[in-house]
């Protein structure tokens, strides 16, 4: 038994380890006001009787990162050795302890900064995403961050401090019978394993599963409030288990089959016409900064004055669609129609062991000839290991940019990220004139990427603007794509082209309609074909999906292919639709609704077009509607999870 003249029963390793997980749930619970200030403008009129629910569904939440990440630790204090009983192996705890948690929280107040530009959680995803980036860069990059957001380090400074502080380590203990010592200590240890267990599972009834994402709409109205209920190092731990793949048995295959394929056939009346084709991700180009996409809508800041004009000859749609809110889910979506409806999928092992289809393996089989450009580091995002994926011939980034110096070489670095789109527009467009036609060519933009700066030659042309940062960078982009459509008019191949312009997801916002579920995930599609009468805009739905298969559609592409979207120019406007995923959350579009869903049950429905901040919840009004929808979704899920998850 223990000494209780030399050790006090409050110091015993059992209750200081608990006094110190108590530190670190109040160092993460601090994490989610945080959050929320930090945030606010995605919360605003949301939050009215949400203090409780908030609060219960962060502890969860929390207890199950807090496992995660101390299960060690736990381990570690209670293991039943009694030669461990010394005083520098509980002071090597301490530091385990506080490494741990200091990792967690400065998870949790990164992805506070990060959360503006994609509006979710970060999951294992974004270690996939910038795992490719040259360390100058990321170096550059961070300092950036930091320097913006000093408040936020020096926030994290104090946290750590506090956690050093207030950490402790038990008294060396002296036990007088040792068989006494290691019964306490393995039970101890049974009951904290019986602890973790429950704490990650979310508790330790037989029919409980182990706590997901989705499990936020418990205690959450919206895909905010549900990231404010999160944690971090939660949703990074999460996504590193398979079980997110789990195909659910929604529908028997055959009801499965007759509800939706995403097998696209062609007409049969179809013939296939060669024309070429660019299609162009232009980074962060959000409808909210693009005035045509907006007639009418007061409180609009326009920066796209080239783009504009463009749109004006183009077919365009009344509701267009990203898929995901990274730009690493932006490539599958555009060229292989396979949007983002789980977290960590794409550019990553999941998605490259796969056989998939994209456009340019689909247009090469008619003898086109392919290639993909991305100003940055040729392995950055994934981007050039994926265009291979999907059959591009040959791929155009920095490295191949810097070989030939007449257009600046090093010195149009942004200094970030890529080079500046001017000079990497117009070596794309000198590239293009050398390819044999017909071409498929696809370029993934990068200057309006934070920090939105601009060369310093334009620092007069383009200074800052209005309240938000981003106008700067994409008015300077639209004149980038302004002076490319300016050079390629003037060449043999642009007549016989069709343009595809969408961007890669949205990002700040300050106008309230862009400030929803909805209006989050509103970029512009664009369709431009200079030698045809392709223009106007269409009342239907339009996803990033869509292209590629809408492409196919165009040309009379005459074999089918696997899209998770639709060819618009083959289907009617009461029957288009969308489908985005956040935080957990499936959103479907369907004529003048849309419809969430947590992968369980509806979570609510929207007149999205008439209430755009998605403020009144009709759940339970629309039976009818509610329940096709609600069939067509889990379709598409089911569908969608059984094809990702084949071989």
């Amino acid at each position: 038994m223990p000494d209780n003249r030399t050790s006090p029963v409050l110091k015993t390793p059992f209750l200081v380890m608990v006094r110190n997980l108590a530190v670190v749930y109040a160092a993460f619970l601090i994490c989610h006001p945080v959050f929320i200030w930090y945030n606010w403008s995605s919360f605003k009129g949301d939050l009215d009787g949400m203090f409780l629910p908030l609060l219960k569904g962060s502890l969860v939440f929390d207890t199950a990162g807090i496992m995660y990440i101390s299960a060690i630790y736990i381990v570690l204090m209670m293991l039943p050795l009694h030669f461990k009983e010394k005083a520098w192996y509980y002071k090597f705890t301490k530091v385990l302890l506080v490494v741990l948690a200091s990792a967690g929280i400065l998870a949790n107040l990164a992805d506070t900064a990060y959360y503006p530009y994609t509006g979710c959680r970060s999951t294992l995803q974004i270690l996939s995403e910038f795992s490719n980036e040259g360390g100058g860069q990321i170096s550059a990059i961070i300092l950036n961050a930091l320097a913006s957001n000093w408040y936020l380090v020096l926030l994290f400074i104090v946290m750590v401090w506090a956690l050093w502080k207030l950490i402790k380590i038990p008294a060396t203990l002296k036990y007088k019978k040792t068989f006494v010592y290691y019964i306490v200590r393995t039970c101890c240890l049974a009951l904290c394993g019986v602890c973790i267990v429950a704490g990650i599972r979310g508790g330790l009834a037989h029919n409980i599963r182990p706590i997901t994402m989705s499990n936020a709409y418990r205690y959450a109205k919206t895909p905010a409030q549900a990231a404010a209920i999160l944690n971090t190092p939660f949703c990074i731990i999460r996504t590193m288990s398979n079980e997110s793949m789990t195909v659910p048995e929604y529908f028997g295959r055959e009801e499965l089959e007759s509800i939706y394929s995403p097998i696209i056939k062609p007409r049969s009346t179809d013939v296939f016409r060669t024309r070429n084709v660019v299609v162009l991700i232009l980074e962060s180009f959000g409808s909210e900064y693009i005035g045509a996409m907006n007639p009418g809508v007061e409180g609009i800041h326009d920066c796209t004055p080239f783009l504009d004009s463009l749109i004006n000859n183009s077919l365009t749609f009344e509701t267009s669609l990203a898929n995901g809110r990274k730009s690493i889910d932006a490539m599958p979506s555009v060229l292989s129609g396979i949007p983002m409806l789980r977290d960590h999928l794409f550019l990553t092992p999941t998605i490259m062991t796969k056989e998939i289809t994209g456009l340019a393996k689909e247009l090469g089989s008619k003898g086109y000839y392919s290639a993909f450009f991305h100003g940055a580091d040729n392995g950055s995002m994934g981007f050039q290991s994926f265009s291979k994926v999907i059959g591009y011939d040959d791929y155009f980034g920095m490295e191949d940019f810097v070989k030939e110096p007449e257009y600046g070489g090093n010195d149009v670095f942004d200094g970030y990220w890529a080079i500046w789109d001017e000079e990497f527009l117009q070596y794309m467009c000198d590239k293009i004139g050398m390819f044999r036609q017909p071409f498929v060519a696809s370029a993934f933009t990068a200057s309006s990427h934070h920090p939105y700066n601009v060369p310093k030659r334009y620092e007069k042309v383009f200074p800052n603007e209005g309240n938000l940062p981003i106008y700067r960078g994409i008015r300077y982009s639209d004149h980038a794509l302004k002076m490319f459509f300016e050079k390629a008019s003037q060449q043999p191949w642009f007549s016989n082209t069709l343009f595809v312009l969408t961007a890669d997801h949205t990002n700040l916002s300050e106008h309230p309609g862009y400030q929803s579920d909805y209006g989050q995930f509103r970029v512009p599609i664009i369709f431009y074909s200079p030698s045809d009468s392709l223009q106007g805009r269409r009342n239907c739905i339009a996803q990033q999906s869509d292209i590629f298969p809408s492409i196919l559609g165009y040309l009379g592409y005459d074999r089918p292919v696997i899209s998770f979207g639709q060819d618009l120019f083959n289907t009617p406007d009461d029957n288009t639709w969308a489908s985005t995923y956040q935080n957990g959350l499936y959103s479907y579009y369907k004529g003048d609704y849309v419809l969430q869903f947590d992968g369980e049950q509806e979570t609510g429905l929207f007149a999205y077009r008439q209430d755009p901040t998605l403020k009144q919840n009709l759940k339970g009004t629309h039976s009818e509607t509610e329940q096709a929808m609600l069939k067509n979704l889990k379709a598409l899920i089911q569908q969608y999870l059984t094809y990702m998850t084949s071989k």
